[in-house]
């Protein structure tokens, strides 16, 4: 391989890092890229990449030089002082999501990337998808009438040992620092990032106000029961229903409601189905999906656009915000709570979350203004 092929390194090589370690692979053996270093504070085989540097730090793989491209699979907390060092060092750099556990930390990356001339990819793999653009098409073609709101839908579970996995999980802040670890802002991120991307709201002022409603039912300081209505400038709102607290996992879809029918993006799956008016069976589409470091190899390589720039996310770090500043989450009532243990372990159930959660997308309310018995209005 030449030199002139970009050179990455992957921090956070374990769960959902090995996927960008996998996709770094593939780019190396189609001769787009060199995979030169790997960080991770967990042990890492001497022979996972064979020639690669091993690390135990994220920093010492960035000050150690030589790299075109950071991939950034780190907590939520680190991502701004590992990003800021990474285009320090002249690298561009894939950012997971959230990108920022604050806005004000936000403004700053988006400076400091713009200062040093180099690209900021943010990791909503789902925004690499085709079947983003294909909703568009299809809204702005009247497919389903005049839209009335949008929706994101996610119900799943973990398991109480997905709360103690890490010192940061489940928490607002660890050592004074924010955190942001809850079902609105990571877990189901891509549900809240999907659905603002199909409603066309990418800066900060596309989302003009939030109307929170965030719960728990584990002990833990973050939400795991939430639902939220955001006021979207000129265009119909946002409702989303998101909890962690489901009897099942449940594929998660964002949902354009019409007049005349309903658009359903089945965003993990590439999915998307249109449910006219008076049709008793949906027309389902697959698309397409471009993978997010694929994506930066190019634009590193040749300047194709990106997918998902920084700059793309404002809309989203504004409502992680409005989280992040909003009242502790309330606690739920345990009368309404069932501890359940299965293969997945034991994991905390809320009543009819699933019932509730459809209805919040579809009548455009949270729970507390639909009045589930579980939840009560919370401060704004």
């Amino acid at each position: 391989m030449t030199r002139d092929l970009p050179r990455i390194g992957v921090a956070g090589i374990h769960g959902h890092g090995a996927t960008h370690v996998r996709a770094a692979l593939e780019l190396a053996r189609a001769g787009r890229a060199e995979l030169v270093a790997l960080a991770d504070p967990r042990p890492v085989a001497a022979d996972a990449v064979p020639g690669a540097r091993l690390f135990d730090d994220a920093s010492r793989m960035i000050e150690d030089g030589g790299l075109d491209i950071v991939v950034l699979s780190t907590p939520m907390h680190t991502h701004l002082p590992l990003a800021l060092a990474a285009l320090e060092a002249g690298a561009h750099v894939l950012l997971e999501k959230p990108p920022t556990p604050t806005l004000a930390d936000f403004h700053g990356l988006l400076a400091a990337a713009e200062a040093a001339g180099r690209a900021v990819q943010v990791g909503f793999q789902s925004l690499g998808s085709s079947a983003i653009p294909a909703v568009r098409r299809l809204i702005d073609e009247g497919a389903v009438g005049e839209v009335r709101r949008f929706g994101a839908l996610g119900t799943w579970l973990r398991s109480e040992a997905y709360w103690t996995r890490a010192a940061w999980a489940g928490r607002r802040e660890l050592d004074g620092r924010p955190v942001v670890d809850g079902a609105v802002t990571n877990p189901l991120a891509h549900a809240v990032a999907t659905a603002l991307a199909v409603a066309g709201a990418h800066g900060e002022d596309d989302v003009a106000d939030v109307r929170l409603d965030l719960h728990r039912a584990n002990r833990i300081e973050a939400d795991d029961t939430s639902s939220f209505v955001a006021a979207l400038a000129d265009r119909p709102p946002l409702a989303a229903a998101l909890s962690l607290t489901a009897p099942r996992r449940s594929e998660p879809c964002v949902i354009v409601d019409g007049t005349d029918g309903r658009i359903m993006l089945w965003y993990t799956l590439d999915l998307v189905q249109v449910q006219h008016a008076g049709s008793a069976l949906p027309n389902t589409t697959a698309h397409e999906r471009t993978g997010l470091l694929d994506n930066l190899v190019d634009h590193v390589s040749s300047g194709a656009d990106l997918l998902v720039p920084l700059s793309s996310t404002g809309a989203f770090m504004r409502i992680l915000e409005a989280v992040r500043t909003a009242p502790d989450p309330t606690p739920l009532d345990p009368a309404y709570v069932e501890r359940r243990i299965d293969d997945e372990g034991a994991h905390l159930v809320v009543d009819d979350i699933e019932a509730w959660s459809e209805r919040v997308v579809l009548e455009g309310a949270t729970f507390s203004e639909l009045g589930a018995p579980w939840a009560r209005v919370s401060e704004r």
